[in-house]
C-alpha cells in the first residue's frame, strides 16, 4: 500500500502550468523554488 501524504505544501510551476509537490531535498530552499523540474527550468522564457 503506498504512503499518503496529503499535507504537501504545493506551487504552481510557472512554464507548464501543473501543480508540484514540495520535496525532502527541497526542505531548505522551498521558497526559491519555482520550477517543478529542470527540464522546465531550462525552458523558462
Amino acid at each position: 500500500m503506498a504512503h499518503q501524504k496529503p499535507n504537501l505544501p504545493q506551487k504552481i510551476c510557472p512554464v507548464c502550468q501543473r501543480p508540484f509537490s514540495w520535496r525532502k531535498k527541497w526542505a531548505k530552499d522551498w521558497d526559491n523554488v519555482k520550477y517543478c523540474s529542470e527540464r522546465c527550468k531550462k525552458n523558462k522564457k
